[in-house]
């Protein structure tokens, strides 16, 4: 898919953020190099047999897709962990996730966490404080989104900018200290 700044349409980004009991989604439009905010909140799906679990995930994402009708989708990918178990378990709530996209014939782009604190924060080391103050920040909204959102309005962000993130930005005149946009 071209770029809006190559085609000059809005692209719709949806962000999600897997997880088995909170999974944060987070829908931005960018129009160039411009960002939108436009809504972002979590999926609930503790308690229960994994099965039922999943389909709340599909669903509940299902519905946030049919509503606000994204054109993409960038989706955390997983990463390994020393409890193989837990991992599997987002691993599926992962795939359910995916689902949901592909169900609504949606494309799907895949970042790291690495690659989307790099993208948003300016190292992949940053802290859930610091990618809540940059997604609150670069979205100009009043008050930081809950983690879940944030890395789900993260990964959407990432997604915008190509992967290019801050380091990017340098290109489109923005000044950038200490990753922050200035």
């Amino acid at each position: 898919m071209l770029a809006s700044a190559e085609t000059g349409r809005p692209r719709r980004i949806l962000g999600i953020d897997p997880g088995l009991r909170a999974t944060g989604f987070g829908l931005i439009v960018a129009i160039g190099s411009k960002l939108h905010y436009v809504a972002s909140g979590c999926v609930r799906s503790s308690g229960g047999e994994l099965p039922d679990r999943l389909q709340i995930i599909v669903r509940d994402l299902g519905s946030v897709i049919a509503l606000h009708r994204p054109t993409e989708v960038a989706v955390e990918k997983v990463f390994v962990n020393a409890n193989a178990h837990s991992t599997l378990l987002l691993g599926q709530a992962r795939g359910a996730a995916i689902s949901a996209a592909v169900l609504a014939e949606l494309p799907v782009a895949e970042y790291t966490a690495l690659q989307v604190k790099q993208a948003v924060v300016g190292h992949g080391k940053a802290a859930k404080e610091q990618v809540q103050d940059m997604v609150r920040r670069l979205l100009a909204l009043p008050s930081a989104p809950s983690t879940d959102a944030a890395d789900a309005l993260a990964c959407a962000i990432c997604h915008a900018h190509g992967g290019e993130g801050l380091l990017g930005a340098r290109g489109k005149g923005y000044r950038v200290r200490g990753g922050r946009i200035l």
